[in-house]
């Protein structure tokens, strides 16, 4: 058996979590609307059309933000479509997906689904088609009490009170060549400088995400930042950050270690972002939203088929990953990751939510299940609540393909306002389990601990309607706490909760 070691004193915090941190999005991609949350046929639609056992997961996750309409998607989308009569809205091709945008499911719509499953919207703006005239209106439309043409048009088609939407992306992956009018950072900058300002005018208690590159391995990462920032910085409040990850190497050691990539993709972009405050000696620090993240492949090679046989129809069932037991255990540290990095990573949303790479998936006219993913980020927005501390960690170590020293045992802890303290921790070991030595020296008065364990002896297990509790956490039987160090067994090849009770 391994032997790790976590120390942890109450004073060495790394800061405040933001509860956005858990966040998730939700795009009029795939099946993520139209037979994901919204299926007004089903048995356990509600009267407005959503599903009700899709709510019902939703809450389990205790998602607190929901980005929201996309994605590429948002490049092409002109809000206005989605208000007024439904009968009235307009079928619009969508570029970004190749298929046929029908319009069901719009603003109202979605800020009425978001109260249902207890969250707050994050909402895009076109910054690709668009720009700041359009951005400003949909603002005052949302958020504006009344007495003006957008705020009037809001009450007139229903809905007196305003949405209050306070977190606003200012466009989508503008870096990237695949999106529809994508910009040079300079091009880029200048506009969302523009919106930003023009937003905060019409509301000067929203703020704004600007968007950075869309991912570590982009040409342009590191410059895109700096020139961008270079013309919006004083006007806005995150920069936003990309990653998708996968396995088609089939070489589990290796994926598992992607962690430190997300590390490394953290620091940097903080470090551009700092250097752009000096430049322009500003007081004040930008932070960052993590607003896409997630595992993405298995859908990949059926996608094209998919695209190619039903080009322009209706919610095409696409990026539908089947998630293993490998991929939850890499989320979890994916997870891990954002919780060290709490100081500066205030808003983070899984992509996405429902059946479009999803912990949710749901089968028109039948069941909705939880995928192996959701346990790790349910566990996260659960427990992982408070002060993310700074814990000393001593693992053993090992190396693999693209990365060396990596942490066999790769945890971090937190505490919350009653005193309790949450380690979460994984186990990357494929064959050991690791004892992990908790070493309490600092804190004291835990009456309790209880250990939450994710394994499953087939890294390749999933879950499914028919099966969908294949692999699912479990508990751990543990003694009462009589002492200031404690040693839970972490299986080889888990994910663990160990929470310390008060």
């Amino acid at each position: 058996m391994k032997h790790a070691k976590l120390i942890m004193d109450r004073d060495y915090a790394i800061g405040e979590i933001d509860p956005r941190l858990y966040g998730s999005f939700i795009e009029h991609l795939g099946r993520a609307v139209y037979g994901g949350i919204y299926e007004p046929d089903h048995p356990t639609a509600d009267e407005e059309g959503f599903r009700r056992d899709v709510i019902e997961l939703v809450r389990k996750l205790n998602v607190p933000i929901v980005r929201y309409p996309g994605g590429n998607f948002v490049s092409g989308f002109n809000w206005e479509d989605s208000i007024g009569r439904r009968d009235q809205r307009p079928r619009k091709l969508d570029l970004a997906w190749f298929t046929t945008e029908t319009n069901e499911v719009g603003l109202h719509e979605f800020c009425h689904w978001a109260k249902k499953a207890n969250t707050e919207v994050m909402y895009a703006v076109n910054l690709g088609t668009r720009g700041p005239d359009a951005a400003r209106n949909v603002v005052e439309y949302a958020n504006h009490p009344s007495g003006s043409y957008w705020s009037d048009l809001r009450i007139a088609n229903g809905e007196k009170e305003p949405f209050g939407i306070h977190l606003w992306c200012l466009g989508n992956e503008m870096d990237g060549p695949w999106q529809i009018c994508h910009k040079t950072a300079v091009e880029y900058g200048r506009i969302a400088n523009e919106a930003a300002k023009v937003m905060k005018w019409v509301d000067p208690t929203i703020e704004v995400v600007a968007s950075g590159s869309s991912g570590h391995g982009m040409p342009t990462f590191g410059s895109w930042e700096y020139e961008m920032l270079g013309e919006c910085y004083e006007n806005v409040d995150y920069v936003s950050l990309h990653r998708y990850y996968d396995n088609k190497s089939n070489n589990t050691p290796d994926f598992l270690a992607r962690s430190m990539d997300l590390d490394s993709f953290i620091h940097d972009v903080l470090a551009v972002c700092d250097a752009v405050g000096g430049r322009k000696h500003s007081k004040k620090k930008l932070n960052l939203s993590f607003d896409e993240w997630n595992v993405w492949y298995h859908s990949n090679e059926q996608d094209k088929e998919i695209v190619k046989q039903g080009r322009w129809n209706r919610a095409l069932p696409l990026l539908e990953d089947i998630y293993n037991f490998e991929d939850a255990l890499l989320v979890g540290s994916m997870l891990i990751t954002f919780l060290r990095n709490a100081d500066r990573v205030k808003v983070a949303c899984l992509a996405q939510l429902v059946n479009v790479i999803a912990p949710i998936m749901t089968r028109n006219g039948g069941g909705a299940w939880a995928q192996t993913i959701f346990y790790p980020v349910m566990h996260a927005s659960m427990y992982g609540r408070g002060t993310a501390l700074r814990p000393i960690v001593h693992s053993p170590v090992y190396d693999c393909k693209d990365y060396e020293a990596v942490p066999v045992v790769d945890a971090t802890a937190t505490m919350d306002e009653e005193g309790n303290v949450t380690v979460f921790a994984v186990n990357r070991d494929l064959a050991e389990d690791a004892e992990l030595e908790l070493d309490l020296r600092a804190f004291g008065g835990f009456s309790r601990m209880e250990h939450t364990v994710l394994h499953h002896d087939d890294v390749k297990a999933i879950n499914t309607e028919e099966h969908p509790f294949t692999v699912a956490p479990s508990p751990v039987k543990t003694e009462g706490i009589t002492d200031k160090t404690l040693t839970p067994v972490l299986p080889a090849l888990s994910w663990n909760v160990i929470r310390l009770i008060r």
